[in-house]
């Protein structure tokens, strides 16, 4: 996947207002492989309900987005399992890990699925975010940004052209935030793939191709 198009997108409960100014809704955007976007917002703009409709977890919305010129509306099942599984990786915002399982059992979940990483490149990403004593301790126990690094880890479980990161940071003090970046700079290079990353603050560091307004 080369070009994830937005053309004239916008939240159907976003649709009765008089006037939307963005530099995402209502719009032609084109999110292009290899580049990296931070989009910012307010609360409450669209910016967790973008990643999901990309995701293609909703489809409440106006408009049409495109995979390479694609109608997303058009995807089969089949189609929705090979893009997630080779084409878009996503943190969501709200993590979603299963409590029950350690923190190693939720990124393995992931990995079994793709066989892309070997563990000890797993185990070496919690060790360098800080968390290499919460392996098999239960997410439940640990604070949200010791699971965002969770997350943030088992994102990284699989091939991607496009890797989405809703709010990443926000729970994350400043050396765990650079050393984030620095992770996520370096996979997204090697597979030549596009970083978008959303924030209603403060947000990861990188060097964007470009910044939005949501």
């Amino acid at each position: 996947m080369n070009c994830i198009e937005l053309q004239q997108a916008l939240p159907e409960v976003f649709a009765g207002r008089d006037s939307v100014s963005s530099d995402v809704w209502h719009s032609v955007l084109a999110l292009e492989k290899g580049k990296s976007y931070l989009i910012e917002a307010a609360s409450g703009t669209g910016k967790s309900s973008l990643c999901s409709y990309v995701y293609g977890y909703r489809n409440d919305y106006q408009g049409i987005i495109t995979f390479d010129g694609k109608n997303i509306r058009s995807l089969t099942e089949p189609d929705w399992v090979m893009a997630r599984r080779q084409s878009l990786a996503i943190l969501f915002q709200d993590l979603r890990l299963f409590p029950e399982l350690s923190a190693l059992e939720n990124v393995q979940l992931k990995n079994q699925l793709t066989g892309f990483r070997k563990k000890k490149e797993i185990l070496w990403w919690l060790d360098s975010l800080g968390i290499a004593d919460k392996v098999d301790v239960p997410v439940r126990y640990l604070s949200f940004g010791q699971q965002q690094r969770v997350a943030f880890i088992r994102a990284l479980c699989q091939p991607f052209d496009f890797i989405f990161l809703d709010e990443p940071v926000s729970h994350l003090d400043e050396p765990n935030a650079v050393i984030m970046a620095k992770i996520l700079t370096e996979e997204a290079d090697k597979q030549g793939a596009g970083i978008i990353v959303t924030s209603i603050g403060r947000h990861i560091m990188l060097d964007y191709d470009r910044k939005l307004k949501l």
